[in-house]
């Protein structure tokens, strides 16, 4: 089986990406900036392939990048992820381990403190209704097979640089379970991600609570309110600095109202 990482980047002028995050196998980079162009390094042990579009999305750079990917099993990033030496070894003997999974969630953690990083895996289990919500892109592998059959892709409206912030991974981990795909968490560290920059996030604002309300009423119109309230409440210590519990959900509940479907 061979390892391809999807790496989504923005204004990349040459492939120092690439040894910056310690990619040491192929890898496939969706670079958005102002221009359209391709260009492909190849070497002893990686090939790497980086198309470049004068469009933004998160959404999209990720469906740009599952197109055009060729690897088995297919590793999402960012271009602030910096694996570790043996990453491949690890999802390959992951892989191997559960022959039945499409997806396996691996541990990348934060080393921003005052972001809200991916819930840490400290055993395996399968991945359900209950508990995908806690996983973010950079911990996802997949099996690009199982994907593709499945007809699974990436909601063009959230994410970095769409009309609503964060949350095209979970939605896209929910479709992936309606579609019957099988999902596990594997308790391994393939990297790091540093999470300095952000193109979505300014802070926990009346915006960012808006688009959380429509993100939940798009992830389930019936439990809405529910999720709504789990995540003001478990969520209060992130962000009580700077928005009051009351008013987080006012907005919220706001953004439920705006809801497009």
């Amino acid at each position: 089986m061979e390892i391809e990482v999807l790496v989504s980047t923005m204004h990349q002028v040459d492939m120092s990406l690439v040894n910056k995050m310690n990619i040491n196998g192929n890898a496939l980079i969706i670079n958005q900036c102002k221009k359209t162009d391709y260009t492909e390094l190849k070497e002893k042990n990686r090939h790497i392939k980086m198309y470049s579009f004068n469009e933004r999305g998160i959404g999209l750079s990720r469906n740009s990048a599952l197109m055009r990917a060729t690897g088995d099993i297919c590793i999402l990033a960012d271009d602030d992820v910096v694996y570790d030496d043996h990453y491949q070894n690890i999802v390959l003997d992951a892989f191997k381990h559960n022959t039945k999974a499409d997806i396996i969630l691996f541990n990348v953690p934060s080393l921003n403190k005052d972001r809200q990083g991916p819930m840490e895996i400290n055993k395996g289990s399968t991945i359900n209704y209950f508990n995908f919500m806690r996983y973010g892109a950079v911990s996802i592998a997949f099996r690009r097979e199982s994907v593709i059959r499945a007809n699974v892709f990436f909601s063009l409206l959230f994410g970095g640089g769409a009309k609503y912030s964060a949350g095209e991974d979970t939605l896209f981990l929910y479709e992936c379970l309606k579609k019957g795909l099988k999902i596990y968490k594997y308790p391994a560290q393939i990297g790091i991600v540093t999470q300095e920059d952000s193109t979505w996030f300014t802070g926990h604002n009346k915006k960012y609570f808006i688009d959380k309300g429509i993100f939940y009423a798009t992830l389930s119109k019936k439990l809405s309110y529910l999720l709504i309230l789990q995540y003001a409440i478990r969520r209060h210590n992130l962000y009580k600095d700077e928005m009051g519990l009351i008013q987080a959900i006012k907005y919220m509940i706001e953004g439920k109202r705006k809801h497009l479907v």
